[in-house]
């Protein structure tokens, strides 16, 4: 049985409407939005290339940390006047005060949820990576790049289609340490 070989090309565009274009020639082609990447210098988001949504457990990390610093902040707020032995009145206020314990629980919910965001963002973006990528230096021009990681597609149409598109380069990837 031979075995299909797998088509790593990279494309070099020089602006986000040649490269939508190139992603949408790819899906007419076979390509499967798994087998592409999009490698940018500057912020794109999926809805520029026309692309689906990715799915990420920053929102979920996000929201652990934020009940985590309401907890920790609840437990300040009401639990720890309540250990000392004899509770430190303050002229005819109650033990436990409202508006300071509203101020703690917020303060405390928000420091949770920005922590936890920071290390999700963190780790979801597998940094840092010390592992060879597939990257050229043009991207660092504001130039915009795809990558083709695919076996069940004919590496000349792949080729062929990007050059008409207004690919400035089309060649092979090459993993190389950044």
């Amino acid at each position: 049985m031979a075995e299909s070989k797998s088509v790593d090309i990279l494309a070099v565009f020089p602006d986000l409407e040649p490269a939508a274009d190139a992603i949408e020639q790819l899906r007419a082609l076979g390509v499967h939005d798994d087998c592409m990447n999009v490698i940018s210098g500057i912020p794109v988001t999926e809805a520029m290339l026309g692309r689906p949504s990715q799915w990420t457990n920053v929102p979920r990390i996000a929201f652990g940390g934020a009940v985590l610093g309401f907890l920790g902040g609840a437990f300040l707020a009401f639990v720890s006047p309540l250990l000392y032995p004899y509770p430190i009145q303050v002229s005819s206020q109650a033990v436990i005060p409202g508006p300071p314990s509203v101020v703690l629980l917020f303060e405390l919910t928000m420091l949770g949820m920005l922590l936890s965001t920071f290390i999700g963002v963190f780790l979801d973006s597998f940094f840092p990576n010390y592992r060879p990528m597939k990257y050229v230096p043009e991207v660092s021009d504001g130039k915009i790049a795809i990558l083709v990681e695919c076996s069940h597609v004919e590496e000349n149409k792949i080729t062929d289609a990007l050059k008409k598109l207004g690919a400035e380069s089309v060649k092979p990837a090459e993993a190389q340490h950044l």
